[in-house]
């Protein structure tokens, strides 16, 4: 019998009581885990969560199952998924754990976990893991107690994730708009950008259980937009549920996505002579026109497939210390081998400071392609070639757009969704062509 999947692009992810987060299977994962470790002694175990009222039972459920298994457990309660990384690294653990959904809504949840190093596992790791959970060999104790130990640990992440600020007094009196969507950066933005002098308008930072990512956060800027320009902020920015990514807005509240931001980063570090190989790594959903801007700047930029996990596998593997994704995941070697929306709010004041421009005028760099979007939900993945229909219609675009153009469909990772992605010569014709494709997939896969 085939092992079950249970990790997509960003870890495990579901609707919260359903599997794979019913509360035996997560107990069953949480020995898993401890198991795939292959330790001669007690594995330690750090957790960390976001908001959403699932939260505190599948700690406690996962707790069980790696207790069960002879870890100890240590809860460092709410707090960012970069936070339990820097954690992971620093502290005498051998695993984190990450309890969130990232920007999927409250009713959903998730698992993603970090070595030692603070490092994602990757795919030969959770396939092991995926083995263990399905092992009828072993088994979690229906009730037994379960020890876990609580530590306020967000003062040490915040002291280092500081470090990116720019030096001195840079930010004292810089009004700057956050959006927290009601989520992990709850606990850390304000404390974070209050110690460096900045003054605060807040949004989303009321946390109810069920309100994480409900009209804010980085998937829904524009209220953090106009915020901005109410106040006559700086800047915005706008994080996900668990804090690992951050969409900006410039003083005129346009919107300043990952892909801007990756050609910001990666052409001040190139005129400071820190940029690996003149290289950014970034997705095959970025933007041709930040291929097309890289390359202008004698930067060359690398793609790999969806998920902040592959683009940290390739900057381990060449050294490159800027990478990330269009949605906002930014990784920055010199601070953590993850994304980290409030590092990437920094490091971007950093350079708005050192060269004293404007997010505007740093962003204007970035000239885009017609791009368009579309999700379409599906009942079942299959094989796109194997439906006439659709294989069609995707072979009819490719003709259409020649080497003109960019087509990508592909299912999601973490939500029943076909992700149609086009760039080519005018909004109106790519929009066309996803529609085109739309159109074959509802007909035959919704």
């Amino acid at each position: 019998m085939p092992v079950r999947r249970l990790f997509g692009t960003d870890g495990i992810r579901g609707v919260a009581g359903a599997w794979p987060l019913d509360p035996p299977t997560v107990a069953r994962i949480g020995g898993a885990v401890v198991r795939s470790r292959g330790l001669d002694r007690p594995a330690r175990l750090l957790i960390g969560r976001d908001t959403r009222e699932s939260g505190e039972w599948i700690e406690r459920e996962l707790a069980r199952g790696a207790v069960s298994q002879g870890a100890a457990v240590l809860s460092a309660g709410v707090i960012p998924t970069p936070g339990v990384a820097y954690l992971a690294r620093t502290r005498d653990v051998d695993l984190g754990v990450v309890i969130s959904a990232s920007h999927n809504p409250f009713q959903d949840n998730g698992i993603k976990v970090f070595s030692g190093r603070g490092e994602k596992f990757g795919e030969d790791v959770e396939r092991a893991i995926e083995a263990i959970v399905a092992d009828t060999s072993w088994n979690v104790p229906a009730s037994g107690e379960t020890r876990i130990e609580a530590a306020d640990l967000i003062a040490p992440y915040l002291e280092h994730t500081a470090r990116l600020a720019p030096a001195g007094d840079g930010l004292r009196g810089a009004r700057v708009a956050i959006d927290c969507a009601n989520g992990a950066t709850t606990t850390t933005a304000k404390r974070l950008f209050d110690s460096l002098g900045c003054v605060l308008v807040t949004v989303g930072d009321a946390p109810d259980g069920r309100n994480i990512n409900l009209a804010c956060g980085s998937t829904h800027p524009a209220r953090l937009a106009a915020e901005v320009v109410a106040h006559q902020c700086r800047l915005g920015v706008a994080f996900d549920g668990d804090g690992d990514r951050a969409i900006l807005v410039d003083h005129r509240g346009h919107i300043v996505d990952g892909d801007a931001v990756l050609l910001i980063l990666g052409a001040h570090y190139q005129r400071q002579n820190r940029l690996t190989a003149n290289t950014v790594v970034a997705t095959v959903m970025s933007n041709l026109g930040l291929e097309i801007a890289l390359r202008t700047r004698g930067i060359t930029m690398l793609r790999t497939s969806v998920g902040d996990k592959y683009v940290m596998e390739e900057m381990l593997r060449g050294g490159y210390v800027v990478g990330g994704e269009q949605s906002g995941h930014v990784i920055l070697t010199e601070h953590l081998f993850t994304g980290d929306g409030m590092a990437t709010a920094l490091a971007i004041m950093r350079v708005m400071v050192e060269t004293g421009r404007e997010l505007s005028d740093l962003a204007a760099g970035l000239v885009l392609c017609p791009q368009t979007l579309m999700n379409v939900r599906v009942r079942e993945r299959v094989d796109l070639e194997s439906v006439p229909l659709v294989a069609d219609a995707m072979a009819r675009v490719r003709a259409a757009l020649g080497d003109s153009g960019r087509l990508l469909v592909r299912y999601s990772g973490t939500e029943p969704l076909l992700r149609i992605m086009i760039e080519g010569q005018d909004q109106a014709s790519v929009q066309a062509m996803a529609e085109e494709i739309a159109d074959a997939v509802r007909t035959t896969l919704a």
